[in-house]
């Protein structure tokens, strides 16, 4: 399997690619954009792969390349229909109530207000020194059983997309005031500057960690995961 820049590749056939996107990266390029994946892809593939889905810039995780437009095409009615499944992770500021849910709440495109929906799981959590106060559920005690300084509490979520709106996660989350960490666009931005300074957090906490593919586009049923960025190490391993 062969190695790209900045860029690991999971999965490949003659169909196919199943790439591990770095946050940061540009999944097209244009008007003032340096590096993106479609000009890498384009450096190692002629003709260059077809990108049949999205990631966000600050975006890190799985995303699929097709190498020709009937496998592209494949893909998109496999996708339209609910057949491939996509798994993200975030780890996002205070504990969502339930801990395990459906958010519904309509989001802007297009100018007209549409439908969305995004599922997530509470897979894990705990809390951290911020000087910004106490959030849902997170007032610590020391050993002596007194309020200890106050903490913010943070949860590790695994979400799955009813729809696909634009910043759909990232809007979903701030809407329910739970907005991802690192997030610069719709987060918690005294928060954000705390951890950059403090943990030296300089990118959102977003992952498209899993995808699962029929049987019909790679021959068997198939999962792939993609590893966590290093970043994500020390949100990973909270008690719930």
């Amino acid at each position: 399997m062969r190695q790209l820049k900045r860029i690991s590749l999971l999965f490949e056939n003659d169909d196919y690619l199943v790439l591990n996107k770095p946050a940061g990266l540009p999944v097209q390029g244009g008007t003032g954009v340096g590096a993106s994946l479609d000009a890498l892809l384009a450096e190692e593939w002629s003709p260059p792969p077809l990108l049949v889905h999205r990631l966000d810039k600050d975006t890190s995780g799985i995303i699929l390349a097709a190498k020709n437009r009937s496998a592209a095409g494949r893909f998109s009615a496999f996708l339209q229909a609910r057949r491939i499944g996509k798994r993200y992770l975030a780890v996002c500021a205070g504990r969502p109530r339930p801990g395990r849910g459906t958010i519904r709440i309509s989001l802007a495109a297009g100018g007209r207000e549409k439908e969305a929906e995004t599922a997530y799981v509470r897979l894990s959590g705990g809390a951290f020194k911020s000087g910004l106060g106490v959030t849902r559920n997170a007032v610590m005690e020391d050993a002596g059983g007194e309020t200890a300084a106050p903490m913010t509490a943070y949860s590790l979520l695994e979400l799955t997309l009813g729809t696909g709106r634009m910043h759909q996660i990232r809007r979903h989350l701030a809407q329910i005031g739970n907005p991802i960490l690192g997030d610069g666009k719709y987060g918690n931005f005294p928060l954000n500057k705390t951890l950059r300074r403090t943990m030296g957090l300089k990118r959102m906490l977003l992952h498209a960690s899993r995808l699962l593919l029929p049987p019909e586009l790679t021959g068997r049923a198939l999962e792939i995961e993609a590893p966590v960025p290093d970043y994500f190490a020390p949100f990973m391993h909270g008690k719930v």
